[in-house]
């Protein structure tokens, strides 16, 4: 019988591409408000790393907030996630400011992205990841001195002792914690890169 409450290094099962239907409603919109969640954090011109998008629930939202001279990676590695973000990307607008990548489980795939990332937004993600000290190393190394992750895990599936853990695998990375914003019903940190 399987662990019920794995560490973050361990194996996760990954949501479910029929579910990305659900993620994407707008009636999600009640709980999370993308806008007012992430205006904080992006701005027109930065760089944005979001792995995990699923359907875009928060892809749009970072594409309008980094204009046309702004870029959002958004990987995944589910193809039918993948598409139907484009397509719903396409039809907002936004799909020319976007980079959108199918990878293999266990990397980002961001090697080309080295110091070039503004914001980073890991949202209900990061429990999904096999490895989340390598997780935080990938997105360090992309991120440019002084950026922000914004982590965001569900309360019911990561435990406090879970969060701690991947908060040291952060830190270990390079991350030091900044504020711990409230995000309905989820763990949530705001990390910052070393540098300036």
């Amino acid at each position: 019988m399987p662990d019920p409450s794995p560490s973050p290094a361990s194996p996760h099962r990954v949501c479910p591409w029929w579910l990305g239907y659900l993620l994407a409603s707008p009636v999600r919109k009640i709980a999370y408000r993308p806008a007012k969640l992430l205006a904080p954090y992006v701005r027109p011109g930065m760089t944005v790393l979001e792995p995990g998008p699923g359907m875009g629930f928060f892809t749009l939202e970072l594409a309008r907030l980094v204009g046309s001279a702004g870029r959002v990676i958004a990987i995944d590695i589910q193809p039918r996630m993948i598409g139907r973000l484009r397509r719903r990307a396409a039809k907002a607008g936004v799909l020319d400011r976007l980079d959108v990548r199918l990878v293999e489980p266990g990397s980002l795939g961001v090697a080309d992205l080295a110091g070039a990332v503004d914001f980073t937004l890991a949202f209900a993600m990061v429990h999904e990841m096999p490895d989340a000290a390598a997780f935080f190393r990938e997105v360090a190394q992309a991120s440019k001195p002084g950026a922000r992750l914004l982590v965001a895990e569900p309360s019911g599936h990561v435990t406090p002792a879970q969060f701690d853990a991947e908060l040291q695998a952060a830190r270990d990375a390079g991350f030091t914690l900044v504020e711990s914003p409230a995000v309905r019903g989820n763990r949530t940190a705001l990390l910052r890169r070393a540098g300036s």
